[in-house]
């Protein structure tokens, strides 16, 4: 494998393993989940849908929330006037959803494999 493919690979890699420890969390669900209708939504509006479920949050915990998923790709923030509102990107879990589905077919396929080699 060639350096530049290597270290792409890792790239992807890397980019992944940012993703999951993203989705690894239950806050950070619920506000990939309160973004997931594709409206842009303020600090505020997700700090109160926030505080609904987890009463103990603070705007400074769903911040650093936000910036997580955010360094994930998973969220982009857009300045609007003295307001910054953020929107979900959902290529970066249309990706991993291809990614788990790849892994699922090989262990679909190694089941295959073991089931028949047990039946001959």
């Amino acid at each position: 494998m060639s350096t530049n493919r290597h270290s792409r690979k890792q790239a992807r890699e890397a980019q992944r393993a940012l993703l999951f420890a993203a989705l690894g969390d239950e806050t950070r669900l619920a506000l990939i989940a309160g973004l997931s209708a594709g409206h842009v939504r303020s600090i505020s509006q997700l700090t109160d849908a926030a505080q609904r479920k987890s009463p103990g949050i603070t705007r400074q915990g769903v911040t650093k929330h936000l910036r997580v998923l955010e360094r994930a790709g998973l969220v982009r923030c857009e300045r609007h006037g003295r307001e910054t509102q953020f929107v979900l990107n959902p290529q970066p879990l249309k990706e991993v959803n291809s990614y788990l589905e790849s892994i699922s077919k090989q262990w679909d396929d190694a089941l295959g494999r073991l089931k028949t080699f047990v039946e001959d």
